[in-house]
């Protein structure tokens, strides 16, 4: 006999999806500060921290249009 497979209500799946992007969103922000501190530390080398400080940013940005598109938070009423 055949177990049914349980299928999640779409509270379930924005929880866990929840869970997993706060890390993703907490990686864009340690690389954003990693970019400012190396920013403020490297004198000579300003590029390669604001390199830092716009990859962060990307990620950030790339994981909010996720958010988004998957969940449509600005076409629900």
């Amino acid at each position: 006999m055949a177990k049914m497979k349980r299928h999640m209500t779409h509270d379930e799946e924005f929880q866990i999806m929840k869970l997993v992007l706060d890390k993703f969103l907490w990686l864009g922000v340690g690389i954003m500060a990693f970019g400012f501190y190396k920013m403020v530390t490297l004198s000579d080398n300003i590029g390669y921290g604001l390199s830092l400080l716009a990859g962060g940013a990307i990620i950030l940005i790339i994981f909010m249009i996720i958010i988004i598109r998957e969940y449509n938070f600005l076409g629900r009423a």
